[in-house]
């Protein structure tokens, strides 16, 4: 078997409105599929992180960059495949795009592995662990509104209505405006729902530590990415200074970059974003290496229908961390917001939010070999963007 080709599709459409985080706001929503053919007719799905530009900045790499490299090797090599574009591209691209862009070749590839096998990527990647997933919803977007805080404590009231028994909100609008914003979620949800902060990396570590401490008493579970992912000492400040969880990772790269923020004990909570950080096969090196110093992972999931599908099937595969007698299961990150891609991408949608309302938080595992998944390429052509 030799692959033939890889396309990328990156999709768009405009928001009705603006949604945004502490350092931007965004007026489309942008996803970028990666497609590998081969000449026995599997082909295989991923995705690569990063909206608008960087979408079609991955895209070129992907196709003028990677794709050159790997046609007419075997698919099955993921390893040697995965090195031979990491070599070629090291004294360009150790972080950032290029990983991204090598994340979704590798995706695919695992889905084609799955697929000659006949085995969903949870079998292929060790078995299933679980065969139910807890899923956190993924809200309250930051909006350039006046009444932001009634707006949050409306929309923490619907995801705890849908029958998620955790979410995480945007921060990042001063300290002040942080605590009131933070103080409305958790007055419409109550103390028995949990709740996280995602302030994307808005604060210094000076900041954040008072911010931190009252965030401690609303309750809430973890601090994500409160400082510049490169302050590695400033994450290791929070993680003295607080008794809630310090998170992040998801601005991280490859097993040499989550080795510094591992073994610096930088973080409570891991969050690797797999369609980033140099795929599957990176990951699983990842996760093992968090484990083994006793850092718990929760992946960082943001994108589409196929970047869901593959993370239900890594939670699923997730070893339990050892270390009490009721470990730390993986949650599912789920987006709540506006976005047709998570939702209406597939041919046979996965059908989370019915799931999640019906069981009342969590999600069974999908079927099928390799991702499990199959597009709507009509859906895909449909909103398709050209470079």
């Amino acid at each position: 078997m030799k692959i033939t080709g890889i396309k990328s599709h990156v999709l768009s459409y405009e928001l009705d409105e603006p949604l945004g985080y502490s350092q931007k706001y965004y007026t489309k929503r942008t996803a970028h599929i990666v497609e590998v053919t081969t000449d026995e007719g599997i082909t295989g799905i991923g995705e690569c992180f990063g909206p608008g530009g960087v979408a079609l900045t991955n895209k070129t790499i992907v196709e003028k960059v990677i794709q050159p490299l790997i046609v007419g090797m075997d698919p099955r090599d993921r390893e040697v495949i995965w090195n031979t574009i990491y070599n070629d591209i090291r004294d360009h691209g150790q972080k950032g795009m290029p990983m991204q862009a090598l994340s979704g070749v590798d995706i695919a590839l695992w889905d084609i592995a799955g697929k000659i096998a006949g085995l969903p990527l949870y079998k292929m990647v060790g078995g299933a662990f679980r065969d139910k997933i807890d899923v956190y919803g993924y809200g309250m977007m930051l909006q350039q509104v006046p009444d932001l805080e009634e707006r949050f404590h409306n929309e923490a009231a619907q995801i705890k209505d849908m029958g998620f028994n955790a979410m995480k909100m945007k921060i990042g609008k001063g300290v002040k405006e942080d605590i009131r914003l933070v103080s409305a979620v958790r007055d419409a949800i109550g103390d028995d729902t949990g709740l996280m902060v995602d302030a994307n990396h808005a604060y210094t570590a000076r900041e954040a530590i008072p911010l931190g401490r009252e965030f401690e008493k609303l309750g809430v579970d973890w601090f994500e990415e409160p400082v510049a992912p490169e302050d590695y000492q400033g994450y290791r400040d929070m993680c003295e200074a607080l008794d809630l969880n310090i998170a992040g990772g998801e601005a991280e790269f490859t097993r040499w970059g989550f080795r510094d923020l591992i073994e610096k004990r930088c973080v409570d909570v891991l969050q690797p974003e797999t369609c980033a950080l140099g795929g599957i096969s990176e990951y699983l090196k990842i996760r093992d290496m968090a484990h083994a110093h006793f850092i718990p992972v929760v992946n960082h999931v943001w994108g589409s229908a196929v970047c869901v599908a593959m993370n239900i099937h890594l939670l699923a595969a997730m070893p339990n961390l050892p270390g009490g007698a009721h470990p730390t299961e993986p949650m599912l990150e789920y987006d709540t917001t506006p976005n047709l891609f998570r939702e209406n991408l597939l041919a046979e949608s996965l059908g989370v939010l019915d799931q999640v309302k019906e069981n009342g938080g969590w999600i069974s595992l999908p079927k099928g070999p390799g991702l499990g998944i199959d597009l709507d390429w009509d859906f895909v052509d449909h909103y398709r963007v050209d470079a």
